[in-house]
């Protein structure tokens, strides 16, 4: 076929362009915003790409249109589709039509850890030999790619709750036939789809009313609000979580120079001592989420715990993009005030200097009011916080909008208002020292930030100390 992708760029878009590229199907695609890592990827793959929307992007003679979630009536690439009515589809449907037929689908959901937990099972089936298809929200270090077709008979997909598209308002996840669904959390999130956490957990019931009776759904018993409603569940329910009560259970957590080590408990049952080589507590949630995945598809902790050891994670999650004069600067993909505390968190174990984080409100809800007092509070492991302007705030009504102002007075005088990309690439690389650690938050491209501030820190005389 002839496919077109409209919102080409986005993460899961991206990775179903190299799903149909492999297939033999011959691709276009558009987007708004371009930057890496899904433009390169797409560069590599020598997809043509278009920027920014406009109704010539759509190739009259293309077979089907799909359209991401981002785009929406008014938009010049919906509006040609419909006066032309073309073919069109959203992305969970066509990764469900094409591809899930036949396979034993493994679904990993939750408000934060989506993507490394995903990487993950995906990873540890590679390692044993199992070769899965996978399609990842992310670029996995290990795998280089987003999205991979093999020869196995597993597809790991990371599904989210956000909406399908313009035109399918159920959530992304419901389309992927799960007989595995990992759902690690679950907080409110998406403030421009859902009004309230019922309505969010209205949507994860029916991700787990999808689950067959002979399937399995890994639940993280830590979330309060994804424990309220496991009676809903038609399949067996395995827990997870760090020290409680749980079927799948890590204690004695101490992270060390090769990872984290933890002692994994099964249903009781003392499994002895594992090494995950990414950092953070929320990390090792994640690795009991998947090691019970793979278990339930016949693959043994032993028979995994060198792999676990050896995998390297995930680009722009918890990702060190270099070091200059002693200056660690990581990016990461954290917009919700809990990923914002867990990444602070993981960065500060075994950090001698001071922490900075620098911010930008890109989601729709990080640049609302409804976690202004949450993120207030997520930023309490920094030492020096940098509040940059809200991206697009206009798309948030004026009642409803963040303001950065109020958020850097209730984190304290350790927090600033910078708005510009430049001023804070200034400030940062003016007053960092040799042996601080800078996060860069933000789920966008910031502007190119993380290479701008490592070259200014090249230039930069260091700071008297």
């Amino acid at each position: 076929m002839r496919v077109h992708l409209s919102g080409i760029c986005g993460t899961a878009m991206a990775s179903l362009a190299a799903l149909l590229k492999a297939r033999g199907h011959v691709l276009t695609g558009s987007d708004q915003d371009v930057y890496p890592p899904m433009s390169t990827q797409l560069e590599a793959m020598g997809i043509p790409l278009r920027s920014p929307y406009a109704a010539d992007n759509v190739p009259a003679d293309a077979d089907l249109v799909v359209i991401g979630n981002a785009l929406s009536r008014g938009n010049p690439e919906v509006e040609v589709v419909l006066d032309r009515k073309q073919r069109m589809t959203s992305l969970p449907a066509l990764v469900s039509d094409e591809f899930l037929g036949g396979r034993t689908s493994i679904v990993v959901a939750g408000t934060h850890g989506k993507t490394t937990t995903t990487s993950l099972v995906a990873f540890l089936l590679d390692q044993a030999g199992r070769d899965p298809s996978f399609l990842v929200g992310g670029v996995p270090t290990d795998f280089g790619v987003s999205a991979r077709l093999g020869t196995g008979p597993h597809f790991v997909i990371e599904g989210d709750e956000y909406d399908s598209a313009f035109f399918d308002k159920r959530p992304k996840f419901v389309h992927y036939q799960p007989d595995v669904a990992i759902v690690g959390n679950l907080e409110y999130d998406h403030a421009d789809i859902y009004p309230d956490l019922a309505s969010v957990q209205t949507a994860f019931a029916r991700l787990m009313s999808v689950v067959p009776r002979r399937g399995l759904i890994v639940a993280g018993v830590e979330s309060p609000s994804l424990v309220a409603i496991l009676d809903r569940a038609y399949s067996p329910v395995e827990t997870f979580g760090l020290g409680v009560a749980a079927d799948w259970r890590a204690d004695d957590l101490r992270p060390g120079p090769e990872g984290w080590r933890f002692r994994l408990t099964r249903r009781g049952g003392d499994l002895g001592e594992f090494v995950l080589g990414i950092p953070g507590e929320h990390n090792v949630r994640n690795a009991l989420a998947a090691l019970a995945a793979v278990a339930s598809q016949g693959l043994e902790p032993a028979e995994v715990r060198d792999a676990l050891a050896r995998f390297r994670g995930v680009k722009r999650r918890l990702e060190l993009r270099g070091r200059v004069r002693g200056v660690a600067v990581y990016d990461d993909f954290a917009h919700h005030p809990t990923a914002v505390r867990e990444t602070l968190k993981a960065l500060r174990q075994g950090s001698e200097g001071r922490l900075w984080a620098v911010f930008e409100p890109r989601s729709y809800t990080s640049r609302t009011r409804v976690f202004q007092d949450d993120f207030g509070r997520a930023f309490e492991g920094a030492d020096a916080v940098i509040v940059a302007a809200a991206h697009l705030p206009g798309k948030v009504p004026q009642a409803q909008r963040l303001s950065e102002r109020d958020l850097v007075e209730s984190i304290g005088p350790r927090a600033r208002f910078v708005p510009g990309v430049d001023a804070i690439v200034d400030t940062v690389a003016g007053e960092a020292r040799s042996g601080d650690v800078v996060a860069v938050l933000s789920n966008g491209g910031f502007g190119g930030i993380h290479a701008r501030l490592l070259a200014a820190l090249a230039q930069v005389t260091p700071p008297v100390v």
